[in-house]
């Protein structure tokens, strides 16, 4: 086993584990563009570098982190600056906390332990650890279409129709919108009726003939409708007018009588 520094292989090679680069490997240009667009952004990779050489997150060596960092961004900086542009921003937070931890620590009240640079972005890796395990747990609960695929039954249905029930509140309401729309839609059809005054006026004298008097009200059918009952009334006033009946009231609001005019008083 070759002389390396954390006894951590860097690959395998047909099973067997690979600690230092061969010296005639060949590397693709692309290789390393691929390998960080794998990294879910810069926290993602500087996790993968800690864990990978064994770094304790609590104390973070800067220099050592901060050189692997930016070799890999280097690599990718020139080929897509897009991609490279949030690992940019992160590496000048490496570089500043880097610088903070060569100056002397500020004073501060007796007891209490300096302000550790590394604290924040320490918070920041346990935190981004802790999302990115329970979304790994999460990814490991079955998924449908991705595990196992949801039973369907297709079940013949009857031909015969059901047809829902309908309840009598509704079958009024029914009812009643078909006699409102009947309402505005009616017809009135006018027939002629030939009526002749002559033929009511002899009408008349037949009811009178052998009645010494005949209620006026009793003179009239309502059964024939308005038209025979008006000219039945004109028929009457003019046998009035001729003189042939007598039409009698003995005082205001009595009731009115009507006799043959020539039929001798009794």
């Amino acid at each position: 086993m070759p002389e390396v520094i954390d006894n951590v292989a860097v690959a395998k090679l047909y099973g067997e584990p690979l600690f230092a680069m061969p010296h005639d490997l060949y590397i693709p240009p692309d290789a390393l563009e691929v390998f960080l667009e794998a990294f879910q952004g810069p926290l993602d990779l500087l996790l993968y570098l800690i864990r990978k050489q064994n770094f304790n997150i609590l104390d973070i060596p800067m220099a050592a982190l901060t050189r692997q960092y930016l070799s890999y961004v280097d690599e990718i900086r020139t080929r897509n600056l897009e991609l490279a542009a949030e690992y940019l921003l992160m590496a000048a937070m490496l570089i500043e906390i880097k610088s903070r931890m060569l100056l002397p620590p500020k004073k501060v009240a007796e007891g209490a332990e300096p302000e550790d640079p590394r604290a924040e972005l320490v918070r920041r890796l346990l935190e981004y650890e802790q999302l990115k395990l329970a979304a790994a747990r999460l990814n490991e609960v079955p998924q449908q279409g991705r595990d196992f695929l949801r039973a369907q039954v297709y079940i013949e249905q009857s031909m015969q129709p059901r047809f829902p029930h309908v309840a009598v509140p509704d079958l009024q309401a029914a009812w009643a919108d078909i006699l409102r729309r009947a309402k505005l839609i009616q017809h009135h059809k006018i027939s002629r009726q030939e009526l002749s005054v002559r033929e009511h006026m002899s009408m008349v004298l037949k009811k009178l003939q052998g009645q010494r008097f005949v209620e006026f009200e009793n003179l009239f059918d309502p059964a024939l409708g308005v038209p025979v009952m008006l000219v039945t009334f004109i028929a009457l006033l003019e046998l009035a007018k001729e003189m042939l009946v007598d039409i009698t009231q003995a005082e205001a609001y009595a009731p009115i009588y009507v006799r043959l005019a020539y039929s001798p008083a009794q």
